[in-house]
């Protein structure tokens, strides 16, 4: 397969997060992440041989990862592309088969945690629909936050919104996520923020990389040069909350404010069975 004629690829790219208070911590680290067509992962999983889409493989992208609907009873008969196109018509959004792009980890031999997934959605004439930010916590819960067209600010999403989801223990739950999303080009520049009910800005998180070929050549490149690197994330969350705890940084437990948890999908403790699935082990 040849890349001019995908859309999809990969970013090499860059995390950082930066705390402001109450006490400063900041730390970054270098990733790489798929950005994939969804019409295209079949295709990619003939042609490439060390990806595979719910198989296992060196890297290998599971619908059952992503949203899923109903939130419920999820319905794992479909693929990921009529689960996100279900959720864009719950929100007033037809793209009919106009094209769906996502931003993600793939499962790294068989390892799987992603702390956020980014989709850009776009109408049939190529014009850009509206973007779904779908955020994990440890627990492997999931809160998807939809952007739409009117947040739209030149090439970018741009909204302030009520957080509604358990992300760290370390950020008390009544507060706001601000997104800053530039569509993904050549360049990748994704943020994530989060303000306090005063207006205050106390936590920084960017993404910032460069597009590359996705080819099984850049695939082994990377796996040697970020081995494991859902594991690799997972890990650094939990060296990065001990040191917030050696500086005695506040700690909400997840139970403290159940009543800002809204529309999470996956809770914790309460598996949903899906049809024609068993409980998930």
């Amino acid at each position: 397969m040849t890349n001019t004629a995908i859309n999809s690829c990969l970013y090499k790219a860059k995390v950082m997060h930066h705390r402001l208070a109450p006490k400063v911590h900041s730390f970054h680290y270098e990733v790489f992440m798929f950005y994939l067509d969804l019409d295209e992962i079949d295709s990619l999983s003939k042609s490439l041989k060390l990806m595979s889409r719910n198989r296992f493989n060196l890297f290998n992208f599971k619908d059952k990862d992503h949203l899923q609907l109903p939130r419920e009873n999820p319905d794992t008969s479909k693929n990921i592309r009529q689960h996100i196109t279900a959720y864009l018509q719950q929100n007033g959004v037809d793209i009919g088969a106009g094209r769906i792009m996502v931003l993600t980890n793939l499962s790294t031999m068989g390892y799987q945690f992603n702390p956020v997934s980014f989709y850009f959605c776009y109408h049939e004439n190529g014009q850009i629909a509206c973007s779904i930010v779908e955020v994990c916590n440890t627990f492997l819960e999931m809160k998807p936050y939809f952007l739409s067209a009117a947040t739209m600010q030149g090439d970018q999403f741009k909204v302030n919104t009520e957080k509604y989801f358990y992300v760290s223990p370390f950020i008390d739950m009544d507060t706001n996520f601000d997104f800053d999303l530039h569509i993904p080009g050549e360049k990748l520049d994704v943020r994530i923020d989060d303000y306090d009910k005063q207006g205050n800005r106390f936590f920084i998180s960017t993404l910032k990389g460069v597009r590359k070929p996705l080819t099984d050549a850049n695939l082994l490149l990377y796996f040697i040069s970020f081995p494991l690197i859902t594991l690799k994330v997972i890990t650094l969350i939990h060296w990065q909350a001990l040191k917030l705890w050696l500086k005695k940084i506040p700690f909400h437990k997840k139970e403290d404010q159940k009543e800002l948890q809204k529309e999470v999908f996956r809770p914790f403790g309460r598996e949903p069975r899906g049809k024609n699935q068993e409980l998930r082990q």
